[in-house]
């Protein structure tokens, strides 16, 4: 007797304690092989740790968390969810061992744990002091025997509500693992587009890197041609402006003779006497001719300022460039040859 409530207390028998004890503690039923075990050392049935995994990550790609049920402990899981956890072998066992020894016992002592769940079970709406125990198979719904004998389910097909019960619930179990086992497939190909989108932007990376290259040697190569070119410019240039200097410098030379040539004719012209004009006039007039003759000394041809021939013509070079494009026909051999 229970002091405080002044009530009947049945003591509790070894096996409604291990009964207990191998209870899920979502599913409040025996734990359903197989049973996973949390890293807090709490068992579940892997059923419904993918239940609870599944509603707190509902795109799990990637992995996610939830709490254990017992303890709150935050279990973390990877891309497999909860089919990488470990199978708990052991309360796997002993719940078989348990299983056995209730069908030796025999019918009498799963009475109690009937009658305690009868409370707990729905009733019928057609009769209410009837509970639920039985499945109609034909319309597909659970109802109970007084609609099998007298309702509108006795001419139906019927069908123990566990039996149904236990095919449906593995069943679904059967589809959730296909759902997990497709999920794991999508996160393979997920990950191998993902490893494919980094070795693509890595090739992408290097091909930017040789295209920069590239470029640059064809810029180190024209800037090197222009030097060259500038430098014959600059050569040709200086040649011919040397040429007209020292023609210059002749041409001041000549000028210079004239001129001390004429002042000598006019002082002899104006100052000297009959006889001394006489006595040098004939050199003198040799002297101017002379002079006049060398006045017309080399000349230059026309146009020897034009330096057309130093043009450079760049169309086809030009033509050349703006055709200029990646390779044609590049094959996935070769892509994979160059990769490695």
């Amino acid at each position: 007797m229970d002091i405080q409530t002044g009530q009947l207390v049945r003591p509790v028998s070894a096996m409604e304690s291990l009964e207990k004890q191998l209870s899920c503690p979502i599913c409040l039923d025996m734990f359903t092989k197989p049973v996973v075990i949390l890293p807090c050392q709490h068992n579940l049935c892997r059923g419904c740790a993918n239940d609870l995994y599944e509603s707190r990550n509902p795109y799990h790609f990637s992995g996610g968390t939830f709490r254990c049920p017992t303890c709150r402990f935050e279990v973390v899981l990877d891309r497999h969810g909860v089919y990488g956890l470990q199978r708990n072998l052991l309360v796997e066992n002993i719940i078989d061992i348990y299983k056995q020894q209730q069908e030796s016992q025999g019918t009498d002592s799963e009475d109690p744990p009937l009658k305690d769940k009868d409370t707990k079970e729905p009733k019928c709406k057609e009769h209410e002091d009837e509970r639920i125990n039985i499945y109609c198979v034909s319309c597909q719904t659970p109802t109970c025997s007084m609609c099998k004998v007298f309702g509108q389910h006795k001419d139906c097909q019927v069908s123990p509500l566990h039996t149904i019960y236990q095919s449906q619930k593995n069943e679904l179990r059967s589809a959730m693992e296909l759902l997990a086992a497709g999920n794991s497939c999508v996160q393979v190909v997920m990950a191998q587009m993902e490893d494919t989108c980094k070795l693509i932007q890595e090739n992408g990376e290097q091909k930017k890197r040789r295209l920069g290259e590239s470029f640059d040697l064809l810029y180190a190569i024209l800037e090197e041609r222009k030097g060259q070119l500038l430098e014959q410019i600059s050569r040709v240039e200086q040649e011919k402006v040397s040429t007209l200097r020292k023609l210059a410098e002749e041409y001041k030379q000549q000028l210079q003779l004239s001129n001390q040539l004429q002042e000598k004719l006019s002082h002899n012209l104006q100052f000297c006497s009959a006889a001394e004009f006489l006595l040098t006039a004939k050199q003198l007039q040799e002297e101017a001719q002379q002079a006049a003759r060398a006045a017309w000394l080399e000349r230059l041809e026309p146009g020897y300022e034009n330096m057309e021939h130093l043009s450079l013509d760049t169309q086809e070079v030009e033509a050349l460039l703006a055709r200029m494009d990646f390779r044609q026909g590049y094959d996935d051999g070769d892509q994979d040859s160059e990769t490695k």
